[in-house]
């Protein structure tokens, strides 16, 4: 898609209405939780005050949920219907993709030319995606000899809560609500309490393209309010929250204290990019790292913070990482030619922030921050066990660790209590493989940054991940039960069938 100009922008900026009430059983109902204050990270600037929820919320969604679940009208839908009223709503969202661009933008501070370029599309294409899933997955039978048939079918889980995070609203949103729409579940959101706009307006889109009242819910609210009485709610099956780790643990001791819901996280990561001496033309080392480490201002929870480089090829790379890096100019998310917009809020930019005074050490580029903007930032020197090495900063720096070898890189990569994505650049394909195999990683790209297609799992190892996986089919199979149905098929007067 085509980019506007920031005074087309803001102009769409402007003319938006934009949502204020949680939007419960079809349709934007009045919240029981108080006011939430929607603030433009960039300005400072309240956009919106909306309406928050709390645990009487949640209770009443959750019925609703469940009402909806068990009434059929979605769950028991034949899969082509299903994929029928998601295709309708990929529609709808096209239709209003540059007011959802702009809304995403407004609220969490990314780049406009991200929302236009790749969230929105992308979104659109996991929604898609899953809805042209639902009546091409077969289910199975077992062998069972003459006398019985055994199968084994998907069943929806039920009522799925999805906790979602402020750097990737829209898209992380379609995340879940694809696979688990298209499976047949009924779907509570609870939105970062940052960032609920675009989520309340796919609801009220996804109502007019069919969606059953009841089915996709959304509520926004903080941790406390909303995200530990859905955790905690018995009426729930599942939940699939993407954050923080230290919140992720917080959901698993909910299901432990509760109904031992089923939980999948996907949590944060330290990720490695490793460059080896024979990596070939470091010009397109370079921009993959740049765009690696700084995309989406670093809030990225498979951005490659650490650069692992190879001694031999140190000092040509960093050359290159800093030429490119002017081109990456940080200012006002609303105009297109930026590519870092502001960081989501004054408090996490001030941790950001201080990550830059390192004592004794200066940035070989970047280093400045005003209010929530600050600058894509280089570090060099850094060791192992820095905190620049071992802390997932969620902004955008990039700290240099020099290795002599593949495997102290490996070792190095390894080092972490991580393990989402992982990047190896080296022109030895033997080598790559090697090294893929032996970093713990979720993801493990090869003279690329990337996480894979929709159709190939994301998630990670160690405190990055558990219970699941995002995309391809592997996500659709984690909002599925598995039934085994046994048929016996011996014949009553022979008395086979009689123990």
């Amino acid at each position: 898609m085509s980019l506007l100009t920031r005074a087309e922008y803001r102009a769409i900026a402007e003319r938006i209405d934009f949502p204020r009430a949680p939007f419960i059983d079809g349709k934007y109902r009045k919240g029981s939780g108080g006011t939430l204050a929607t603030v433009n990270p960039a300005t400072g600037e309240t956009i919106a005050e909306i309406a928050a929820c709390n645990a009487k919320d949640v209770d009443f969604a959750v019925s609703k949920a469940r009402e909806a679940f068990d009434r059929g009208g979605w769950a028991t839908l034949h899969p082509s219907d299903r994929k029928d009223v998601l295709i309708r709503l990929c529609k709808l969202i096209t239709r209003n993709r540059r007011e959802l661009a702009v809304m995403e933008s407004l609220d969490s501070g990314k780049p406009i030319r991200d929302c236009e370029q790749i969230d929105i599309p992308e979104a659109i294409h996991c929604i898609k995606w899953h809805a042209e899933t639902a009546d091409k997955l077969y289910d199975r039978t077992a062998p069972a000899g003459d006398d019985a048939i055994a199968m084994i079918v998907r069943e929806p889980v039920g009522v799925v809560g999805a906790v979602l995070p402020w750097n990737f609203p829209l898209l992380m949103l379609a995340w879940k609500i694809g696979p688990a729409l298209a499976a047949g579940n009924s779907v509570i959101v609870k939105p970062a309490e940052q960032t609920g706009l675009t989520a309340l307006r796919v609801a009220e889109l996804a109502a007019e393209a069919g969606v059953p009242r009841g089915v996709l819910q959304v509520l926004p609210g903080d941790g406390p309010s909303v995200g530990e009485p859905l955790g905690m709610h018995p009426g729930v099956d599942m939940v699939s929250f993407t954050g923080s780790t230290e919140t992720g643990r917080r959901f698993l001791r909910y299901s432990a204290d509760s109904n031992l819901k089923k939980i999948v996280l996907e949590c944060g990561g330290k990720n490695p990019a490793v460059v080896l001496e024979d990596a070939e033309n470091l010009d397109s080392v370079a921009e993959h790292i740049v765009n690696a480490a700084f995309w989406n201002m670093g809030e990225n929870c498979s951005a490659c913070s650490r650069l692992i480089v190879h001694r031999a090829v140190k000092a040509p790379l960093m050359e290159r990482l800093v030429a490119r890096l002017r081109d990456w100019k940080t200012g006002d998310p609303l105009d297109p030619a930026k590519h870092l917009g502001a960081l989501i809020d004054r408090e996490h930019a001030k941790k950001v922030s201080g990550y830059l005074k390192q004592k004794g050490r200066k940035p070989v580029a970047g280093g400045k921050a005003k209010g929530a903007f600050v600058e894509p930032t280089i570090f060099d020197g850094v060791k192992p066990g820095d905190a620049l090495a071992t802390e997932e900063i969620f902004g955008p720096i990039l700290s240099v660790i020099e290795v002599a070898s593949m495997e102290e890189a490996i070792t190095v990569a390894n080092d972490t209590d991580y393990g989402l994505t992982a990047s190896v650049f080296t022109a030895n394909a033997r080598r790559a493989i090697r090294a893929a195999r032996a970093i713990r990683a979720g993801t493990v790209t090869i003279n690329c940054y990337g996480e894979g297609d929709m159709a190939t799992p994301f998630g990670g190892y160690k405190t990055s991940g558990f219970g699941g996986r995002d995309n391809g089919v592997h996500a659709h199979d984690q909002y599925t039960e598995l039934k085994t149905i046994w048929i016996d098929l011996s014949d009553p007067a022979s008395g086979d069938n009689i123990p």
